[in-house]
């Protein structure tokens, strides 16, 4: 080879590494799964899947409004847009399994069969909700549903879910804990800790994260070095699936391998890739999305994609499509009424349900009251 030659060809060489070291550089952009769903199903399942998806998306929308009618206090996180994972996955769960979820829980806690007349109660504040009216839209807990919150705090069911999955391992039973987050809290401490324990200890838990592309109003790609979330559990030896969260039977079959793992010791993490419709909570504009975006993110709309799929494959006619929405958007209204006619919580009653058994010096201080009962001094009074 000649001089020139060579100089040529270390020259294309070091061109090609500055190529590769931009490309590691270079943050993986986001690419949700947004493929129609092909699989060939049982149209009596299909039909289910739209019927449940149906509900949650009428409640949702139906709890939308009655935040801005002040019936609702707090904060309010809707699962519109990620229907289909939350039906997928809840099918995938036995009736004696648990769930662990975040804030933005309605639709779950339908699903895993609370009655939405109860669940919307909840949101109201009112007696008859599952929490008693004092939980509220992000702190729903049901034993009797295995449902063990709702959590307020990012990523606060880790730790819980990895301990109760501990619980069912030394107990000797099958069973299974799923815990649920969203793309954000795969940053926290918490989350690579319960993983870490999770796989040290063999323990039966399914962590599922709800990559909707934004924690809050940052995207995934500026806030994980590694936007691709399942990928992270190889740090902890931990077996992982990305699955497309649009389609409910994809999610469904990927929740049952992750599930069959973690029933036989083999703790999973699997990320689904979906969308949110709306912004962060009820209250945020999404200001941070141009119209284009939103009016682009309308088209992989699950709800919609699989009423026309039930009709392109003569499953169900427009006609049968048509009735289901009316039948779950009565139910919406339903639960709407019996939630209004349930009566507000006695303040009596705010401290019931701290402890599960009597604690002692258990304050029941409401606000405003003194901290402690003033002394009573004696009277300084001279008689004359």
């Amino acid at each position: 080879m000649t001089d020139n030659a060579l100089t040529a060809a270390k020259a294309t060489a070091k061109k090609a590494v500055a190529k590769k070291a931009v490309a590691k550089k270079t943050p993986t952009k986001r690419t949700p799964a947004r493929q129609a769903a092909t699989t060939k199903v049982d149209g009596a399942q299909l039909v289910r899947f739209y019927r449940d998806m149906m509900l949650i998306r009428r409640f949702e929308e139906r709890a939308a409004r009655a935040y801005t009618e002040a019936l609702i206090g707090g904060y309010c996180h809707l699962n519109l847009g990620e229907e289909a994972a939350v039906v997928g996955l809840m099918g995938a769960l036995r009736d004696t399994d648990y769930l662990f979820t975040n804030y933005r829980e309605h639709g779950y806690a339908i699903m895993r069969g609370i009655d939405p007349n109860r669940a919307m109660a909840e949101l109201y504040g009112r007696v008859d909700g599952v929490s008693k009216g004092w939980g509220g839209s992000m702190h729903m807990f049901d034993m009797s549903h295995r449902l063990l919150g709702g959590y307020g705090i990012v990523g606060g069911q880790l730790p819980l879910a990895t301990g109760a999955a501990l619980a069912i391992q030394y107990r000797g039973l099958d069973e299974v804990v799923m815990c649920t987050m969203g793309d954000g809290t795969a940053n926290i401490g918490a989350f690579h800790e319960s993983l870490n324990i999770a796989a040290l200890w063999s323990l039966p838990v399914v962590f599922v994260v709800i990559n909707n592309g934004l924690g809050m109003g940052t995207t995934v790609a500026k806030a994980s070095a590694e936007p691709e979330i399942y990928k992270r559990a190889s740090a902890y030896a931990m077996a992982a699936e990305r699955v497309d969260g649009l389609d409910p039977l994809s999610v469904l079959e990927a929740a049952q391998r992750a599930v069959a793992s973690a029933r036989a010791g083999k703790p999973f993490l699997l990320e689904v890739v979906s969308e949110r419709l709306r912004g962060h909570s009820v209250v945020d504009p999404a200001k941070y999305r141009s119209a284009e975006e939103v009016a682009h993110l309308t088209q992989f709309d699950p709800v919609p994609n699989l009423a026309a799929r039930l009709i392109k494959e003569k499953i169900l006619t427009a006609a049968e499509v048509h009735k289901i929405d009316e039948e779950q958007s009565a139910r919406a209204d339903a639960a709407d009424a019996f939630a209004q006619s349930s009566a507000q919580p006695d303040v009596s009653t705010l401290f019931d349900y701290n402890y599960a058994t009597p604690v002692a010096n258990d304050s029941r201080r409401l606000p405003g009251e003194a901290l402690f009962v003033p002394a009573q001094r004696p009277s300084t009074e001279v008689s004359r």
